[in-house]
């Protein structure tokens, strides 16, 4: 059959084919960055230029331009996929029982879909901003409950990076509360290795002395500050700690608690023998294993500890209504500004993987938690009693679920056997092995472990269980009590209350979140599906590196894309946050100086724009802060920074430097700032959160820094999953190579640093997305996407130029891929502060740009080059109907006690209750046409700060119609 066209239709008809034949096969490039080239044209007509080139050629000096960036051609989604697919069957799934702080688990796959696969949930944001951050909170205070219920604490923070890292701030909070004049900090011998090496990383630079002993038997006649034990222990023995408890509170020492929650659905839990902070790892709780991360690692405390504990915490205060709402408590300890004063570096968490724990406590309920407890350690029993009968000896027989086995000179022959079964068991020394069953374990796994280690092919029938418990260890108190821990056992009821918990949230599905320094862009779905593939999720981090030869060949492939990228020599994936990264690259440029026989380098100048983690991972690497001025324009004053490199000569480490600036422009002296630095002898260190204004246009290993950190939860696409997951790699020049992250667990070739995460590539299964990412931008894809945010951020600045003041920009007013916009002369007009425009973009469907960093009461913009033309012109519309709000109240038309502003946001109830306000409805609730059919509202009102950190409630209250406290 022919299919005829008329002449006068044909070229429409084969343009159309063309189109269709172009769009199907589109490059993933012109997929993620938002503008059009028409609507990119129309941006650079507004900013005075008609090329893209022209115009990024006046904004990122000359002299720091790098020609060209090597990386492999770009691919499709469909065949960056199929590659990543090749690299993961190198991989090889092994059953791995190796325990250690690992286990497998099932991941209910109502949470795995409506939370994992999310982007309701892993594209949100910190919520620094509450009110539009309801649904997260909820299940971050979900997480604390289950913690503090379970450890039989009084209060728990909202996650931290992994169990190794929270036993180090465990370390330094006990040193903070202790009594005792003592810097000597005893480890029982029986924590897990990868844990004592964290600390012994982190007590480095702190004039803390490690004391690893053997705390069941004699502690030592020293003081000490503080004892921390493990709970199981690492080869699963369950001792009883009562008597070291009372002996560390007699000599005014802190008992800290390395546990296991699902040990403590059985067990007696530390808070009732009377420990002092608990910590853990809460992955077995519905997190795959993922190479060795992320997971979301708790801290509990007892309550007087509150203030002085590190992290998040999630606390219940009331809104202008007097509704309960939840928001983030004690915000004063976070790092911007206690700079280096901080008692720590946190800045990020593990909020999403939190939240995942949090949501399989609500799904199993204490019954349901409570029966895997019993099921794992009922198999356990069965495995000991059977093999017992088989001759086999056991170091302890106190146990949860994991087997200290003595086998003899035959634990090279189980060990084959094992691994010719597909199992991973744990080589402990020459004649004895581990063996940790969890969730997934089952009566005929059991029957297959006695067979690998009995050697015997005919089915042996398998011992009756019976508890192998002493009565001290036996838990007899009740858990998760709570109604949302109870009433969420159908699939229905668990659906709908995620998603009622979603559509409380702002998050990057809806809006553009236009947060300086921050980087909120797309999290395309391509680069997230592969973390849920089974090859790269079910791998245990101390898995036999030659069954993870996927996992090794793409950090291979990331870690030279990101070293040509950056311009340096070499990467080190192990740190699992950005100031992780910080306090890593800091470590490595202590052990370069110290190889030097230069121990005396410990001064690290730090301009005073710089980062609040910046003086923080400083002070924690040991280092003393000296800090640097910053000029009228916000530039580092280059005079202050000479007279204090020539004042501190001989002890100058480092400088910590942002570039861009923190103040959003692209300073001109950075490579005269570098040699300045050389000159005197330190390093240049050069902090990468702002490196989404460079890749493709700068390297700064090109121009001179040393070494820098780089958040793959920013530049390079990993969500932030509402305050974590974060990767902070750090890259470095050739000469600080040795000196990056080891590990002793999984010896790591040519890495010959410190170890500072718990797993030897740190957060390893999110690593598939900046892998995805740069494999389908290529070289052209990044430049351009550079190139873009830059172009977006000068767009917003100039349309908004004239309402609000742009308080720094370069000589010819642009600034970089970020703007900070003045906001305080409203203060003394219109009594409206920085706070009321952030709380009013929400009822404009917006989140709040960065509020009051680095200049307080200013706002720090940064759309990203993931925004569309419509959502920038959406973002400033709002921006401009807000200062026209400003207006009236300064013509005084609205009263500077009761307009828009200082009331917002405003919620469905101001819709529908009395009205009384001197404004009406329509302008409170959609104050801009257009915003009707998807008008999001925030399910609370302003929420009360000062209230929430008065009367501090950090778990779910026990009555549901809770009532606050009186004021």
């Amino acid at each position: 059959m022919l299919f005829c066209v008329a002449p006068r239709e044909w070229r429409f008809f084969a343009f159309f084919i063309e189109d269709f034949v172009v769009s199907a096969h589109a490059p993933f490039v012109s997929r993620h960055i938002g503008p059009s080239p028409a609507e990119q044209e129309k941006m650079l007509k507004l900013l005075g230029f008609s090329r893209l080139d022209d115009f990024v050629d006046a904004v990122v000096p000359q002299d720091i331009r790098r020609k060209e960036m090597r990386l492999p051609a770009p691919l499709s989604e469909r065949e960056a996929l199929a590659a990543l697919q090749k690299i993961a069957n190198k991989n090889q799934v092994f059953r791995s029982l190796i325990g250690q702080g690992y286990y497998g688990t099932v991941v209910p796959p109502v949470i795995l879909r409506n939370v994992l696969e999310n982007p309701a949930w892993y594209t949100s944001y910190t919520p620094y901003q509450p009110e539009i951050s309801q649904g997260r909170l909820e299940a971050l205070l979900n997480f604390q409950t289950m913690v503090c219920d379970l450890t039989g604490m009084e209060i728990a923070n909202a996650s931290l990076l992994d169990e190794a890292t929270a036993a180090a701030e465990a370390m330094m909070l006990a040193r903070r509360q202790s009594k005792a004049k003592s810097n000597v900090f005893l480890v029982d011998q029986r924590v897990h290795p990868q844990t004592i090496d964290v600390l012994l990383t982190r007590a480095g630079y702190q004039d803390i002395e490690i004391a690893v002993v053997d705390c069941k038997n004699e502690l030592p006649q020293t003081e000490y500050f503080g004892v921390l034990v493990q709970y199981p222990d690492t080869h699963g023995h369950v001792a009883d700690y009562r008597g070291l408890a009372e002996i560390a509170h007699a000599n005014g020492a802190v008992l800290v608690v390395a546990t296991d929650l699902l040990a403590l659905t059985i067990l007696t839990p530390p808070g009732e023998w009377n420990a002092d902070i608990v910590v853990g790892n809460a992955q077995r709780f519905g997190v795959p294993l993922g190479f060795g991360g992320p997971h979301a690692a708790f801290m509990a405390t007892r309550d007087s500890f509150k203030r002085a504990m590190p992290g998040r915490l999630v606390g219940i205060s009331v809104d202008s209504h007097g509704k309960p709402a939840y928001r983030l408590a004690l915000q004063t300890r976070e790092q911007h500004i206690r700079r280096e004063k901080a008692t720590s570096n946190v800045c990020t968490a593990q909020a999403l993987l939190a939240i995942m724990a949090g949501c399989y406590a609500v799904w199993h309920g204490a019954e349901g938690l409570r029966e895997i407890g019993v099921r794992v350690h009922r198999l356990a029993t069965q495995l000991a009693l059977t093999l017992e009968k088989h001759h086999f000896k056991f170091t302890y027989e106190n146990f949860f679920d994991t087997l200290h086995i003595d086998v003899g000179s035959r634990a090279d022959l189980i060990m084959q056997r094992a691994l010719d079964a597909g199992y991973n068991l744990r080589r402990i020394d020459a004649s004895s092995i581990g063996v940790s069953l969890d969730e997934l374990s089952s009566e005929a796994e059991v029957k297959l472990l006695v067979a690998i280690f009995t050697g015997r092919n005919e089915e042996i029938p398998l011992e009756k269980p019976q508890a192998m418990l002493p009565a001290f260890a036996v838990r007899s108190s009740q858990y998760l009590d709570h109604p949302v821990f109870k009433e969420h056992r159908s699939e229905t009821e668990m659906m709908r209350y995620l998603r009622k918990l979603s559509d409380w949230d702002l998050a990057l599905d809806r809006t553009m979140i236009p947060l300086g320094s921050c980087t909120m862009k797309l999290n395309a779905a391509s680069e997230m599906m592969p973390v849920t593939w089974r090859q790269f999720s079910d791998i245990h981090p101390f898995a036999p590196l030659e069954q993870a030869e996927g996992y090794r060949e793409m950090f291979d492939e990331l870690e030279a894309m990101l070293a040509e990228a950056t311009g340096y020599d070499a990467v080190s994936l192990q740190p699992n946050s950005g100031a992780q990264g910080e306090y890593a690259g800091l470590l490595a440029i202590r052990a370069y100086h110290e190889s030097r026989g230069d121990s005396q380098r410990n001064i690290c100048l730090i301009p005073q724009s710089a980062h609040g983690t910046n003086p923080a991972s400083a002070a924690l690497a040991g280092m003393e802060v000296v800090i640097v001025a910053c000029d009228e324009d916000g530039d580092i004053d280059i005079a202050d920074l000479v007279l204090k490199a020539e004042e501190h000569a001989d002890r100058l480490a480092a400088i910590m430097v942002t570039y861009p600036s923190t103040h959003g422009i692209f300073e001109r002296n950075i490579r005269e700032l570098c040699a300045i630095i050389h000159g005197y002898g330190g390093q240049v260190y050069l902090d990468g959160a702002n490196f989404n204004a460079q890749v493709g246009l700068a390297a700064p290993g090109h121009y001179g820094s040393d070494v820098s950190h780089l958040n793959l939860h920013k530049t390079f696409a990993i969500p932030h999953g509402g305050g974590g997951p974060g990767v902070g790699p750090i890259a470095v020049k050739e000469h600080l190579k040795p000196f990056l992250p080891g590990h002793s667990v999984v010896p790591l070739e040519h890495r010959g640093g410190l170890a500072v995460s718990a797993a030897p590539w740190g957060s390893a299964l999110v690593d598939v997305i900046p892998w995805m990412y740069l494999r389908m931008m290529g070289a052209d894809g990044l430049k351009k996407a550079s190139q873009v945010a830059i172009l977006n951020a000068n767009y917003i600045a100039a349309r908004l130029k004239g309402a609000y003041d742009v308080l720094y920009s370069d000589a010819d007013g642009h600034v970089a891929h970020e703007c900070i916009i003045d906001v305080r002369p409203y203060k003394d007009s219109a009594g409206v502060s920085v706070d009321d425009i952030a709380k009013r973009l929400m009822d404009y469907g917006f989140h709040a740009p960065t509020m009051s960093f680095p200049v307080p009461g200013t706002l720090m913009i940064e759309p990203t080059e993931s925004e569309t033309l419509a959502e920038l012109d959406r973002f400033c519309d709002a921006m401009l109907a807000i200062r026209e709000e400003i207006r009236r109240i300064e013509n005084g038309e609205w009263t500077h006690e009761d307009n828009p502003l200082v009331n917002a946001p405003h919620t469905l109830a101001d819709l529908t209750g009395d009205w009384n306000r001197g404004y009406d409805r329509k302008t409170a609730v959609f104050p801009l046409d257009g915003m009707n059919p998807g008008k999001y509202l925030t399910p609370v009102n302003r929420i009360d700060n000062a209230y929430g950190d008065r009367h501090l409630i950090c778990t779910c209250p026990s009555p549901i119609d809770w009532e606050p406290p009186k004021a």
